[in-house]
């Protein structure tokens, strides 16, 4: 299959009936959009530990390109909340060279994921290990922005969660009431806004307003995006490849693959949500491909990783886009206002801008879902807290690979449990064996009837062989049914000629019967048939008896 052959981006397709009043509703919902997505961009950025201009950049390249190639009609994208956490770890550890590295690495990845397929996949990551490094992320989030929300004096920022409170207790006697203020305002605002006055409109673009008109109004000792960190460029730079060696690669291609994992998750997972908003349904491989283009393209211009931004998509939805010309004004607009507005922008305090990030944190915790699956079974449990607790005190990419190992084991160990080796008795056959098993004596020993329920692959082999070998006299004849087993691995194969072999030394003939298509492509192309002999599959339970009958004679 050619990639063209399934790369269609959404943009493309809703050209083709395009008018003039789609157009005005898309032109309303992407610049409030864009509007919208100025403060969450800077803000993420500060949060990740860059300049806030590399926030902007992945909302203006980043953003227009996941509307131009990718495959949903009304996905925004732009910096989000899941990166935060490997953003800050990759730039304290490699730099901003190694984060424009990684970014790069993981567009790759991303493309590679959507070109063979793998859209569809995403959705098969266990919901606890989802649910724990979501949950993770929005602590550190919210513990990230403790210090600018309290005006802090801080000696350092440290990566690690448990240092950096460590230094904000030695700090809290720098607490800025003026700050607090301001961040509490903003916090108050963002939660009253939408149930007072309106939805439409999020608080979070009005407490931002009021809250920075009051510290210019007022000349409020606080900390601003340009006190701390200069004037906001008013242009995007060229172009510029990172240099790196070999080692560096090797080094990055963990965080690089996270970065990957994130933004296909949240991505994908907006993309769904959005459907669900409009009735639509958008081509995941598609949009894996141009969320991979788009984040190649972000760090290229020096901004921070992209991926699907939930929030700003259904803000998106909510005030009229229906098509990716609302994601492409949204960035056209973040543009303008950066041409234009930066230095109006550097004078948001950074109170402000935490605040906003805190609720963005609590609207990520998941903490209802969280204690809802406190009730789930006890290896649910352990995954979630497991993931959260390793997203938090050591390193998201630990908690990712762990916990997905952990719900692999869990999940081989459900699987085994719910596949059974039971004894059937003559006596218990059913009704339409009856025929077969008439002359078949009840007090006969020489005979074993099996019947395998469940998958047999590598949790469940052991299981089987164990079934096998725990006999105090070595059948006749031994009946493996085979009604209820519909999947078979190598590992379940090896089973089974390990039981042929022990019965072949135990003089036992072994007769398979009953035997699904799959399982039975899979002996076939494994030989089985050679070693067990054709004569000793059978299609039913009574030909097998008829056969065992036919020999006795």
């Amino acid at each position: 299959m050619s990639l063209f052959s399934f790369y269609q981006p959404k943009l493309f397709t809703t050209l083709r009936d395009y008018s003039a009043r789609q157009f005005s509703s898309d032109l309303i919902a992407g610049l409030v959009v864009g509007v919208v997505a100025l403060p969450l961009c800077i803000a993420l950025a500060i949060a990740s530990g860059v300049s806030p201009e590399r926030g902007l950049i992945a909302g203006i390249i980043g953003g227009f390109l996941v509307s131009v190639l990718g495959g949903s009609r009304v996905q925004i994208g732009g910096p989000a909340g899941a990166f935060v956490v490997i953003v800050f770890g990759i730039i304290a550890e490699y730099g901003l060279e190694g984060l424009i590295m990684a970014t790069m690495m993981a567009g790759v990845i991303l493309i590679i994921m959507g070109v063979i397929g793998l859209g569809s996949v995403i959705k098969y990551i266990p919901h606890p290990v989802v649910v724990g490094f979501t949950s993770g992320i929005a602590l550190i989030i919210f513990i990230s922005q403790i210090g600018d929300l309290l005006g802090m004096k801080l000696a350092g920022t440290p990566a690690d969660v448990l240092e950096r409170l460590e230094v904000y207790y030695h700090a809290l006697g720098t607490i800025n009431a003026n700050a607090l203020m301001i961040g509490g305002l903003t916090i108050l605002i963002q939660i009253f806004w939408p149930r007072w006055v309106t939805k439409q409109v999020p608080g979070s673009l009005i407490a931002i307003l009021v809250t920075t008109l009051l510290a210019v109004f007022f000349t409020l000792p606080v900390d601003t995006i340009s006190s701390r960190f200069g004037d906001i460029p008013r242009m995007i730079p060229a172009p510029h490849f990172p240099h790196f060696t070999l080692d560096q690669i090797r080094f990055l291609i963990p965080p690089a693959t996270t970065i990957a994992i994130l933004a296909a998750i949240e991505s994908l997972l907006s993309a769904v949500v959005s459907d669900g908003m409009i009735g639509s349904k958008h081509r995941s491989d598609t949009e894996l491909v141009g969320m991979g283009i788009a984040n190649i393209s972000s760090a290229l211009f020096g901004g921070i990783p992209v991926t699907g931004a939930i929030a700003r998509t259904a803000t998106n939805v909510r005030n009229g886009g229906r098509t990716p010309i609302a994601g492409i004004v949204h960035s056209m607009t973040l543009l303008a206002i950066m041409v234009v507005l930066a230095p109006l922008a550097g004078r948001i305090p950074l109170a402000a801008l935490a605040a906003v990030l805190i609720v963005v944190a609590y609207n990520m915790s998941e903490w209802r879902t969280v204690r809802a699956m406190m009730k789930s079974p006890k290896s649910d449990v352990v995954v979630l807290l497991t993931t959260l607790s390793l997203t938090v005190i050591i390193d998201l990419t630990v908690a990712i690979q762990v916990g997905m190992v952990m719900a692999a084991f869990l999940f081989m160990k459900r699987m085994a449990d719910i596949t059974q080796v039971i004894s059937v008795k003559p006596m218990e056959l059913d009704s339409d064996e009856e025929l077969a098993s008439r002359q078949l004596r009840a007090e006969d020993d020489d005979i074993e009837i099996y019947e395998i329920d469940g998958p047999l692959f590598f949790g469940a082999a052991y299981k089987f062989k164990e079934a096998m070998r725990i006999v105090e006299k070595p059948p006749r004849i031994r009946i493996l049914r085979m009604r209820r087993l519909n999947a078979i691995d190598d590992t379940g194969i090896d089973a089974l000629r390990e039981v042929t072999k022990m019965s072949q030394k135990m003089k036992t003939r072994l007769i398979l019967c009953e035997v699904h298509a799959q399982p039975l492509d899979a002996l076939t192309k494994a030989g089985f048939e050679q070693w067990l002999g054709v004569d000793n599959i059978t299609l039913t339970l009574a030909g097998a008896l008829e056969r065992v009958e036919s020999k006795r004679k």
